[in-house]
């Protein structure tokens, strides 16, 4: 079972993201959500969490420094991390890439979202 944040200012991305987390077939536990990256840290702090989903453009902080805030924690530098985003910026898609984590293109398809889940967890894939 894997256990979701999902980071994203937008509260119709969030319950979006959730709704088609949950028609993925995926064995999803429980899935929690934060506004912005702050949120994130603290969530990760409280909850046990596989994978988490991190827009990159939001308020009080941005998914890159949660990422990086992420990778420098000891406890958590091993989260699985899938960057969800609209952002264009090639070097900065690098930037994420080399800290580890996926990156998967908004909009995007169901199946896009599972397919990206399974390469970077192994959990479905069977």
């Amino acid at each position: 079972m894997l256990n979701v944040l999902i980071v994203d200012d937008s509260s119709t991305m969030r319950k979006m993201l959730a709704r088609t987390l949950d028609m993925s077939g995926l064995p999803v536990g429980s899935v929690h959500t934060a506004n912005d990256g702050q949120q994130a840290l603290d969530a990760l702090e409280e909850h046990w969490i596989d994978v988490v989903f991190l827009d990159i453009n939001m308020p009080v902080m941005n998914g890159e420094e949660a990422l990086q805030r992420i990778r420098a924690d000891e406890a958590k530098r091993d989260v699985k991390v899938l960057v969800i985003s609209t952002e264009g910026s090639e070097t900065r898609i690098q930037r994420l890439l080399e800290m580890g984590a996926a990156f998967l293109r908004k909009p995007f398809r169901p199946e896009q979202l599972r397919d990206a889940v399974q390469e970077l967890t192994g959990v479905g894939n069977d």
